[in-house]
């Protein structure tokens, strides 16, 4: 599990407080402290993990608090068996509503966008390779290329996302050749890259009809025309997108035909992510279609 930052100022904060906190556990013969707060075997709910001096409180609330209802590990059990998921919100009036997430679960799961800075960190492969290409956009380097079963596909990095810094070194203003040299002579050992999690892309979710479509035509893996009244039109895609994702996997560099295919995997609920096609353009531009075609990783996403 990774974690996630509002600010790459956030990351650094934290990785500073950690090391503080366990520099001071460690003193006192306490174990370090680990994100998130595992359990003891046999503990449920899980107890808040006591810090030196204070007690610390769990970022996320228990079920046990919702509604007065005491959630049991068997409780926990049946439903994860029926494979239900609910969603905390906020209503305007202050109130805690908890409801189902309507439609394909594991795919919007797998497509989630996240607003926040995590960190990865990666190895070269016995040929000092990441599997990885960049392309600066903006003065700003995104992933281009994630080579299938590569360093950078097995580190979770996809197709779109930003890289705020390698190594903590602020990658802002830096070119391909620069980034790409850079990354050459780098140790492979070990490399921490700060991402941003896809910010050009959108995640749309419909629902399919009677006759199992959406409403949108699309040619090259590009939306060209929509449907009236139909469930693309109603959610708000746009044409001159790119399909990047159908259900979370990459669908980049696969014919109209295999995207096909996978869209009618899909079930009833169709959840895909795109991105404007004068963006992607750019980001594959000079990488040639071949290599896209051949090397692009379209594994499913592990959650």
């Amino acid at each position: 599990m990774s974690r996630l930052y509002p600010t790459l100022e956030d990351m650094r904060v934290d990785q500073l407080q950690t090391a503080q906190i366990n520099h001071e556990r460690q003193a006192i013969g306490a174990p370090q402290a680990q994100y998130p707060n595992v359990p003891p075997q046999g503990q449920y709910p899980p107890a808040p993990l006591q810090y030196p001096q204070q007690t610390g409180q769990l970022l996320y609330p228990s079920l046990t608090e919702y509604m007065g209802l005491e959630f049991t590990p068997e409780m926990m059990q049946v439903v994860a068996s029926q494979g239900l998921q609910v969603g905390v919100r906020q209503t305007q009036s202050g109130q805690t509503q908890i409801a189902p997430i309507t439609g394909n679960n594991l795919a919007l799961a797998r497509s989630e966008i996240k607003s926040g800075i995590r960190e990865v960190v990666l190895c070269k492969d016995g040929e000092g390779k990441l599997g990885l290409r960049i392309r600066h956009v903006n003065n700003g380097l995104f992933v281009a290329l994630v080579q299938a079963g590569s360093p950078a596909a097995l580190a979770g990095l996809r197709f779109g996302d930003q890289i705020l810094q390698i190594n903590g070194k602020t990658v802002a203003g830096w070119d391909n050749d620069k980034a790409h040299n850079f990354l050459k002579k780098v140790d492979g050992a070990r490399i921490d890259m700060a991402v941003r999690d896809r910010p050009f892309e959108r995640t749309i979710t419909m629902q399919k009809d009677s006759n199992g479509y959406v409403g949108f035509v699309f040619k090259d893996g590009r939306i060209k025309s929509l449907v009236k009244e139909s469930s693309a039109a109603r959610n708000g895609v746009l044409t001159d997108h790119q399909l990047i994702e159908v259900g979370g996997q990459n669908v980049v560099g696969l014919k109209d035909k295999e995207i096909s295919e996978i869209i009618d995997s899909c079930g009833r609920t169709l959840t895909i992510t795109v991105m404007p096609c004068f963006v992607y353009d750019h980001i594959v531009k000079c990488m040639g279609n071949s290599i896209v075609k051949k090397l692009m990783d379209h594994s499913i996403p592990d959650l």
